[in-house]
């Protein structure tokens, strides 16, 4: 299992000191994040590793009492379908 990695705005994996898969976010004003980019490489693809990244990142929000902007367009997807993550959501 790859183990994921944080730094100031972005979760992500690296494989051989390459960065294989990765979801940043930007501060968007008081208690708000934006997540603005999701980015999982081929050789990962299908593995739910962009859920995980996403899963770090609402922990992440969580933990720190934010609310996230879904700019991104998979981190909006999985907000739209009636998830898990509803409490996390604010529209600007």
């Amino acid at each position: 299992m790859e183990t994921i990695q944080h730094k100031e705005g972005m979760f992500y994996i690296e494989r051989e000191g390459k960065r294989v898969a990765e979801i940043t976010y930007v501060p968007a004003g008081e208690g708000k994040i934006n997540a603005n980019h999701t980015y999982v490489s081929e050789e990962l693809r299908g593995g739910g590793v962009a859920v995980k990244l996403l899963d770090a990142l609402v922990t992440y929000a969580r933990e720190n009492n934010l609310k996230i902007i879904p700019t991104c367009s998979y981190v909006k997807a999985k907000f739209s379908h009636g998830s898990q993550y509803n409490d996390m959501l604010v529209l600007k």
